[in-house]
């Protein structure tokens, strides 16, 4: 492309957003709130997705032993267990750790624990932790077989339900991104559709005079990709200051919130977004285009 061509795009996209100043104002601040409203769905379900992934991979089985086993009886599950696919470790939790385990998780309420005095009514039990998480069925129901062995949990009801909150969260994530990229593709159509209309006569003589449809076409195209860019700036700005006030409220009471860090991931967050917008414009303005361009 030449420079004086270049030139001429780049000088009838000035002309063309100044000459359509309130409509541009509105593709902008509809692009940049659609936008925005996109990328905290979009960071809710990649932080749901992160969430679901730290706790599957913290998922361990829980082997109770029946009561009055001895030690060899003991020694022979743990090797079976170990014998098992993909087993990583295995601890051995005696009755008496458990209690005191108990003990520390009910705090100020330990006090009900006087109650049984010398009794110990927790059984022994192994802490076994696989390298994947989709053996742990697997291997629990293995597990539970075992002679010797009273229960082997692994809180599997907890990991549905967090997989099924996910994958509800993910479909209307994405449902909503659709309309709202449909809402913003409309109204950028629209503004360029009643620039192009204003300019129609003089589309149709450059046809006449053998202009190519993308020699008329880029001026538009620019327009579209720089509402849709002015929009995408301000959605991300104002996204990365939500999400930033988000993070410190959320780190204030849980601390070990597995959040996704604000670096480097708000900056691809904020690039998908700003190529979003310049892309949604793009097409809107090819849209516009396409009937006028037939004369």
């Amino acid at each position: 492309m030449k420079l004086r061509t270049s030139e001429y795009f780049i000088q009838e996209t000035l002309r063309s957003l100044r000459r359509n100043n309130w409509m541009s104002f509105a593709s902008v601040g509809t692009v940049a709130v659609s936008l925005f409203v996109l990328g905290v769905f979009l960071l809710l379900v990649l932080n749901m997705n992160r969430l679901a992934s730290s706790l599957e991979s913290q998922v361990q089985i829980s082997v109770y032993l029946a009561d009055g086993l001895s030690e060899s009886a003991r020694k022979d599950i743990a090797s079976d267990i170990e014998a098992l696919q993909g087993i990583e470790e295995i601890r051995y939790v005696p009755k008496e750790e458990a209690k005191e385990r108990l003990a520390k998780r009910l705090g100020d309420q330990k006090y009900l624990l006087d109650a049984l005095g010398e009794k110990n009514p927790l059984p022994d039990s192994f802490e076994v932790v696989l390298k994947s998480p989709a053996l742990v069925e697997t291997a629990a129901a293995a597990i539970t077989r075992m002679d010797g062995v009273e229960q082997a949990k692994y809180g599997q009801d907890v990991i549905e339900h967090l997989f099924a909150i996910t994958r509800l969260i993910r479909i209307f994530g994405l449902a909503l991104m659709v309309l709202l990229a449909g809402a913003t593709l409309f109204i950028i159509s629209n503004t360029i559709r009643l620039t192009v209309f204003a300019r129609r006569k003089e589309v149709a003589i450059m046809k006449y005079v053998g202009a190519t449809d993308w020699f008329i076409r880029w001026p538009f195209l620019l327009e579209g990709m720089v509402l849709g860019f002015v929009g995408g700036v301000l959605a991300a700005i104002a996204l990365q200051s939500f999400y930033a006030a988000m993070a410190a409220k959320i780190y204030e009471t849980l601390a070990f919130f597995p959040l996704l860090p604000q670096y480097p991931y708000m900056y691809y967050v904020s690039a998908a977004i700003l190529l979003s917008g310049m892309g949604i414009g793009a097409l809107g303005s090819t849209i516009s285009l396409k009937r006028f361009l037939k004369v």
